[in-house]
């Protein structure tokens, strides 16, 4: 969440007191990049830290081209609207984006599509939620990227980082909470691979008798 906020929290801060796109563009570009420094000083996952880097850099190359510091802004609005619309596009399809993300950390992978329809069922409610509350996000930021001037769409932005996600992520748990418990795959697999070879043992033994 740091690594989400900060950027933006710090851009906007600055343009709203000096009104300097390129100071508030290399100060948010800049703590990215301490944030990557930070995880490797603690050997912690730099993923999300250079996700965020990467978001921030073409935020300052779109702004620095058009020089509108509204423009630092669009790429992340432009993912939003991808994202929001994938979940909802992979829910009508069958293959709900958020079961797609979390089937490999609880150990199912796409067990749920075919051997747990109660899972996939939750799986298609949380995606369409999370479809509805990023879509619902952009509904009301991209008509602030055309009316409103660069601090209002800055501080509204930076509002609707976490509330949505959190609100996102309790739906989820809600709906997999009531779902019936996922089918750890791997642990089939290492049975299956387990029988094999006891099988295998009485197969030698038998022939060495």
């Amino acid at each position: 969440m740091i690594e989400t906020v900060l950027p933006g929290l710090l851009f906007v801060t600055i343009y709203t007191i000096n009104k300097d796109l390129h100071l508030s563009a290399i100060a948010a570009l800049a703590v990215s990049l301490v944030l990557v420094v930070v995880r490797l000083v603690m050997k912690d996952t730099v993923k999300h830290a250079f996700s965020g880097v990467f978001g921030v850099a073409f935020g300052v190359v779109f702004a620095m081209m058009t020089g509108n510091a509204k423009d630092f802004y669009l790429p992340g609005m432009l993912y939003t609207l991808g994202l929001g619309l994938a979940y909802v596009i992979t829910a009508l399809c069958g293959v709900p984006l958020i079961g797609l993300i979390l089937g490999p950390v609880f150990k199912e992978n796409l067990s749920w599509r075919t051997r747990n329809p109660g899972r996939k069922k939750a799986y298609t409610k949380a995606s369409y939620a999370w479809g509805a509350i990023l879509l619902a996000k952009c509904a009301i930021l991209f008509p602030l990227y055309w009316w409103a001037d660069t601090t209002q769409l800055g501080w509204v932005l930076v509002a609707l980082k976490i509330p949505p996600f959190l609100l996102a992520v309790y739906l989820t748990w809600v709906f997999l909470a009531k779902a019936p418990a996922p089918i750890d795959v791997f642990a089939e697999m290492e049975a299956e691979e387990k029988a094999a070879e006891e099988k295998e043992r009485e197969a030698a033994a038998r022939s060495a008798e």
